[in-house]
């Protein structure tokens, strides 16, 4: 580990805060980045699995309304 240091020290000398800074703010950045790709997928999963049942009671209302357009329109030839 201290030889690592040395090397560190050796190679980067005064740039050595500013490297470590950029490191800091680079792993923020990645876990920021991996924390909102993770809540986009929950929400996506969400919106996935109430979407299915809202396209499910849209149809339903549109196959009740074409119906009773149907019943309608019967009911208007058996009329005339």
């Amino acid at each position: 580990m201290i030889i690592i240091l040395v090397i560190g020290l050796l190679l980067f000398g005064s740039r050595l805060p500013s490297v470590g800074r950029n490191i800091g703010k680079s792993i923020t950045e990645f876990k920021k980045g991996m924390k909102e790709a993770g809540e986009e997928l929950s929400k996506d999963e969400s919106q996935a699995a109430t979407t299915p049942r809202q396209l499910t009671e849209d149809q339903m209302e549109r196959a009740t309304q074409e119906a009773v357009r149907r019943v309608k329109a019967e009911q208007a030839e058996q009329t005339k």
